[in-house]
Order: C-alpha cells, then structure tokens, then sequence
C-alpha cells in the first residue's frame, strides 16, 4: 500500500472510529479524538503499537467497546519488542497525569509500549503528527509538558526525564545548547 492510499485509509477509519457512539463517559472524554488517531493509524499499517496496544487483551477490548464499539485490532500480526524500563517508563508518566480522565491511565501504559518503538514517538503510537503527541501529553501529563521547554523530540524528553529520576547521565556534554548532537533531540520530526 503506498503513502496515499495508508493515508486516505487512515482517514476513513479515523471518521468511522469517531462516529461510533461512544458509551458513558467516554463521549466526552479529550482522549477519544486521540484513541481514535492511534486506533486509526494501527489499522493502516502505522506505529509499532500490538493489538492489544500494550494494555493487555482484557483492557484494549474494554477501552475498544467502551470508546469506539463495533471496532477490534485483533488481527493486528504486530508485537513490540520489550523493554526492560516498561514499568518505569510507565510510573514516571503515571507520576506526572493530569487526574482529570481515568484514560490517563490507559493513555501512560500506551506511551510506555511505544517507546519500545524504532521510529518518533507520535509515529509509534499511530498518531497523524506530532501536533497530535504534543496534544496528548499536554492533556493527559501537563507536568511533562511544561518541563519540555525546549520542544524536544517526545521520545528523548521522556527518557531524559526517566534517566534523571535515575540519577543516569549519559549526555556528554554539560548541556543541552553546546552538545554535538542537539539537532538529534530538537530538529524537526518528519
């Protein structure tokens, strides 16, 4: 499948997940629109995210019947290769949710999953943009959000920040402004 045709098919699914009724709570909850993108972007073929997008089966068919009835990722063939910092990946963006929408808490153990992942982070969860992954960490972890000051890449950020909860230190230089590599962590991501 080429470009355009992943891209037209990511549209179709993201209007039909946004167009189920969803149940309960989750009609209004901010993280639908963006459940829906990653859903969307794993049924084309985008992000690195299994079928069960690192919920467990249990959770991700409850979180599909909850916020987009009718729709499965059950015969997604992926799976992610793991990661042992998982937990602790996990915890610092449990640490720092927002407490406004109980999907925050589904939303972390997703982040977590895709960091696992090989490309941008907003590319591994199935996302359309950045924009979108700049959106979801300012609603569901807006602690993690502020601290980004820079604008640095999602993915770099979070292990950054994981690394010196660890007292781990691996940058050599003394900070980011003079390091050889800044383009890495704060270039574009396309």
């Amino acid at each position: 499948m080429n470009g355009s045709d992943r891209h037209s098919l990511r549209a179709l699914r993201l209007a039909e997940l946004l167009a189920s009724p969803a149940l309960g709570a989750a009609a209004s909850d901010p993280n639908r629109p963006l459940l829906a993108s990653m859903v969307a972007g794993q049924i084309s073929g985008d992000g690195c995210l299994p079928a069960h997008l690192g919920l467990g089966e249990a959770v991700a068919s409850h979180l599909l019947a909850t916020y987009f009835p009718g729709f499965s990722l059950r015969g997604l063939p992926r799976e992610v290769e793991s990661i042992p910092e998982w937990s602790d990946l996990q915890k610092l963006m449990l640490d720092h949710r927002a407490r406004h929408q109980p999907s925050e808490l589904l939303i972390a153990s997703i982040v977590a999953t895709a960091c696992a992942g090989r490309d941008h982070l907003w590319q591994d969860l199935g996302l359309a943009t950045r924009d979108e992954l700049s959106r979801l960490m300012w609603i569901n972890f807006p602690g993690l959000a502020r601290a980004n000051t820079g604008d640095m890449k999602w993915k770099k950020f979070i292990y950054r920040q994981f690394c010196s909860t660890e007292g781990i230190y691996v940058c050599p230089a003394p900070s980011c402004g003079v390091c050889a590599d800044y383009a890495k962590c704060f270039g574009p991501e396309n």
